[in-house]
């Protein structure tokens, strides 16, 4: 029996009936005739993800502040390194798949633009088709990765990805249609929050933004007065009501759901909507307008310091759809510094010289 083999067989012994087996999966996007010996299904699409040059430029994107200069500030990178850490003591806890639980945590946000949710506005605005950095890390991992071959994940990872996200929207909602498929995927959209609540409040409490009492007293009753308090009291909560009600699905609490929603609106009002994080986000939609318009019209870069081409014009609407998706995809891999530069190289003067 090979160890992959011997991995399913203890996945059967010690997961929860409501886990996903590695050997239950319904599949990869494209079937694959290779196997591995070593790994389960949802091992390799974990190491996939994780040795993709997609994940490696999550370390230069914005998760609140822009382009931060502090040594401390979250990245894009450092948010899902937590939320993958937060999913997988929930998917420990309750018996699930770990390694389907870390692949979707660390591909969740795979398909987020430069300078956070100020690029993916502005993307939405400008793209026909709108933009949604979900749908993004969905075509990441199916299309654009690993030179337009994509990486080839299961559906239990996939339908996670596209699922993780809430906006202002409920956590768990009574309508399952919202959820992802699997428990693990699930574990993984409440991590998100979890994690994204306590450490947006603590880079905001290092940026001098708000202060720790600024934090409404009911808030700190329920959750405490520190970001380790904090995810120790959500995560607690939800494994516990998890396990009373032991079902298919996951639950938080009422009081629990109520305290994270005002502690969301909380952050909305005070972080995201501050005037510091406002103007920035203003500047940073403007470099990617700039970007977008440009390259409608021009070649992308190659490498070389010559000028940058001007492109043929389209002859039909199928070829305008085709490059505006083009230009989207473009933009969306980028990092902020490399937006940044780019920007600073097309539209800033240069300085003149006579040497």
């Amino acid at each position: 029996m090979s160890i992959r083999s011997q991995l399913e067989e203890q996945e059967k012994q010690i997961l929860s009936p409501h886990a996903c087996l590695s050997s239950r999966s319904r599949g990869r996007f494209h079937k694959e005739l290779d196997t591995c010996d070593l790994r389960t299904v949802f091992q390799r699409d974990r190491d996939r993800i994780l040795h993709s040059k997609t994940f490696r430029r999550l370390k230069h994107k914005t998760q609140v502040f822009l382009a931060p200069a502090g040594d401390h500030y979250r990245t894009r990178l450092t948010h899902v390194l937590e939320v993958s850490q937060i999913a997988r003591t929930i998917a420990v806890c309750l018996r699930l798949n770990e390694y389907l639980t870390e692949a979707i945590a660390l591909g969740h946000d795979l398909g987020h633009t430069p300078f956070g949710h100020a690029g993916e506005h502005s993307l939405n605005t400008l793209h026909p088709g709108g933009f949604r950095h979900y749908n993004q890390s969905l075509r990441v991992v199916d299309f654009l990765e690993n030179h337009g071959k994509g990486l080839n994940l299961t559906w239990e990872v996939r339908n996670g990805i596209i699922k993780h996200s809430k906006g202002y929207r409920d956590i768990l909602p009574d309508d399952s249609r919202g959820l992802p498929a699997t428990l693990e995927g699930q574990a993984v959209r409440v991590a998100d929050i979890i994690a994204y609540l306590n450490h947006d409040m603590d880079d905001a409490l290092r940026a001098e933004m708000i202060r720790e009492t600024d934090l409404p007293m009911h808030l700190r009753r329920v959750v405490g007065d520190n970001p380790s308090r904090r995810i120790d009291a959500m995560v607690r909560d939800l494994i516990m009501e998890t396990l009373r009600l032991d079902d298919d699905r996951l639950h938080l609490s009422t009081m629990m759901q109520e305290t994270i929603r005002d502690l969301r609106s909380f952050l909305y009002d005070n972080v995201y909507r501050n005037h510091l994080v406002h103007n920035e986000f203003e500047k940073a939609q403007k470099i990617i307008r700039d970007l977008y318009m440009f390259f409608l019209e021009h070649e992308f870069p190659n490498g070389s310091a010559k000028p940058f081409t001007k492109r043929i014009p389209v002859n039909s609407c199928e070829e305008e759809k085709r490059l505006h998706r083009h230009v989207c995809d473009f933009i969306a891999g980028m990092t902020d510094r490399y937006a940044l530069g780019l920007y600073s190289q097309i539209f800033m003067p240069k300085p003149w010289s006579v040497l």
